[in-house]
């Protein structure tokens, strides 16, 4: 059985506020056409996604926030996928 990987990164807060996490999980394993997660503040905003759907939303988000400007430093980081 293959085990889902998840992809983590969190967001500095604005104006003080605490960080936001970010989270996906890929789960090649699961029975429905959805096999990517994306939780965004610790599960509060949440989405399945199939992997085209998954494309689009990184694409289409992609060229929004590449409008605001270069990447900010807590982005230029390797994200690594860890197994839990």
């Amino acid at each position: 059985m293959t085990t889902p990987t998840f992809y983590r990164l969190r967001a500095p807060g604005t104006d003080g506020s605490a960080s936001t996490a970010v989270s996906v999980r890929v789960d090649p394993a699961r029975p429905d056409p959805y096999p990517v997660y994306l939780a965004v503040g610790g599960g509060r905003r949440r989405m399945y996604l199939t992997p085209d759907e998954a494309w689009a939303l990184w694409r289409c988000l992609s060229e929004a926030v590449a409008s605001h400007g270069e990447p900010p430093e807590h982005i230029r980081t390797r994200v690594a996928p860890a197994r839990r």
